[in-house]
């Protein structure tokens, strides 16, 4: 049998590519000729038609010297002019075919796509593909690991299915079932997360660097004299009032531009995400590869009822956690969860409280914190014009938050199994259920402090492959520890039982 020919990417790569190359060169371009401009000698009429043309040539080699094709057992890739590169992946091996499309692949009907065999972080990137051809490219590979595929007659499709014609000749024929999908009613949600909090404080950054040197500083802080003199109060109120109506309009903003039209689905033995107003992405995480779900309730998240969502799977980026849900109500992340681990029972499962013990534990870590913070202000009012109430106001601000914090992280702890399950409760502030299968589990390491073995606790640690690498059960009673992972894995700790 004769191998397949090789296929170009797009031949409207040509429209974009020298674009991107051209903004590439902007910046330093514009740096060389203002240099050159502010000399004695004038710049040169060819200058800027040297620059374009060096952006066009650069930009069409990519289309010109990169090809790909798919054989009855791989996915191959070369590419390069002078130092060639060629890559393969054994079409058994696909993990993940995710899609990215930027404003401007959108544009021209084009899409970015990425193929991970989920051995490393190293994928075989296509940039670009029109949208049709990526769509059945993904179609393909994910086929070939799909537990359902016929033929491509539309007479054996079943009912309500995609008809998605493949490169070999095949179609898919199991419809893609909707697990979530936005609902713009989540936007109260928004202000509540501080994802955005980065973006505020780079930009408070910014502006604290170059403020001193805008034209207008002056003029500001001369206004800003005369009107503290005034209304102080006022002041303060409508710079706090300002303030959060800048931090709405920041979490709305980042909301929209990262969940715009949201869709996680489950096709092919996959679960896809796709996501995003100006750069559009579509990520696959296969199921095998999926081994838990995170649920995170942050504390002013919590408040309103809301929640965050993650997948903890093995041989995917992002540390093995992937986001599928945005800031949303805590039942529809319960109900997603449940939906993802194909039952119910782990997300609603009451957990086992640690105990008293632990709650002393717990009170104690967060009273040395505070202890800490109220010696700083005692410390310097000995040598500085401190205020002598001010110690007093921290000591009490601290220990009120110590015992806030302190209680949040005890009811916050627990544990729990089920027939196919670890569940484990965590957290300060933020609550955290994290659930993990039993099959997914490597190896427990049972660990004790001095404190701990006084008080007949433990830290058990679930050691996997997926997520994070471990799930960690804090100041859990040692009996109650060994009990958990022998029913988790049974024998594995049965020695210890005795």
């Amino acid at each position: 049998m004769s191998e397949p020919d090789w296929q170009r990417l797009s031949a409207r790569n040509l429209l974009i590519d020298p674009v991107k190359v051209l903004g590439q060169f902007a910046f330093p371009a514009a740096i060389a000729l203002v240099g050159i401009s502010s000399g004695d000698r004038a710049m040169p009429w060819w200058a800027v038609p040297v620059v374009a043309l060096g952006a066009v040539v650069f930009g069409v080699l990519p289309w010109l010297t990169t090809f790909y094709r798919t054989t009855d057992t791989q996915f191959q890739t070369r590419s390069g002019l002078l130092n060639k590169k060629s890559k393969t992946a054994p079409l058994d091996r696909v993990r993940s075919v995710d899609l990215e499309a930027s404003l401007l692949h959108r544009l021209v009907g084009l899409t970015k796509v990425q193929i991970g065999t989920g051995v490393d972080d190293d994928r075989i990137t296509l940039d670009s593909l029109t949208v049709r051809e990526a769509a059945d490219l993904r179609a393909f590979l994910l086929s070939r690991r799909a537990p359902v595929t016929v033929p491509a007659d539309a007479d054996t499709l079943p009912a309500g299915a995609d008809e998605v014609a493949t490169p070999g000749g095949v179609r898919t024929g199991e419809p893609a079932r909707v697990l979530a999908e936005i609902d713009w009613a989540w936007l109260r949600f928004a202000p509540f997360s501080l994802a955005r909090l980065v973006v505020v404080a780079a930009a408070v950054g910014a502006l604290s660097q170059f403020g001193d040197q805008l034209p207008v500083a002056d003029t500001a802080e001369s206004a800003w004299h005369w009107v503290a003199q005034f209304a102080l109060s006022l002041v303060i109120a409508g710079l706090v009032i300002g303030a959060l109506v800048s931090w709405i309009m920041v979490a709305v903003t980042g909301y929209v531009v990262q969940w715009w039209n949201m869709r996680l689905t489950r096709e092919a033995g996959s679960l896809q995400l796709t996501a995003g107003l100006f750069t559009t992405r579509s990520i696959t995480v296969e199921e095998k590869r999926v081994r838990g779900v995170e649920m995170k309730e942050p504390v002013l998240l919590r408040l309103v009822g809301g929640a965050e969502l993650a997948t903890l799977a093995t041989g995917v980026g992002s540390g093995g956690v992937t986001a599928i849900l945005p800031p949303c109500p805590r039942s529809v992340a319960t109900s997603v969860g449940a939906d993802v681990l194909e039952t119910h029972e782990p997300m609603s499962v009451a957990l086992t409280q640690h105990g008293p013990a632990a709650r002393r534990r717990a009170w104690i870590r967060q009273l040395w914190g505070a202890l800490l913070v109220t010696a700083i202000p005692l410390v310097a009012s000995l040598w500085l014009a401190v205020p002598t109430w001010l110690p007093v106001v921290v000591g009490v601000v601290a220990l009120a938050f110590a015992a806030v914090s302190g209680e949040s992280a005890y009811r916050h702890l627990g544990h729990a199994t089920t027939p196919e399950h670890l569940v484990v409760g965590s957290g300060e502030l933020t609550r955290v259920r994290t659930v993990l299968e039993h099959d997914g589990i490597i190896g427990w390491v049972v660990q004790q402090s001095w404190f701990q073995r006084r008080l007949a606790l433990a830290t058990l640690v679930a050691t996997t492959a997926a997520g994070a690498e471990r799930v960690v059960a804090r100041d859990i009673p040692l009996t109650a520890a060994i009990r958990l992972a022998d029913a988790s894995t049974p024998g594995v700790l049965s020695p210890w039982l005795s």
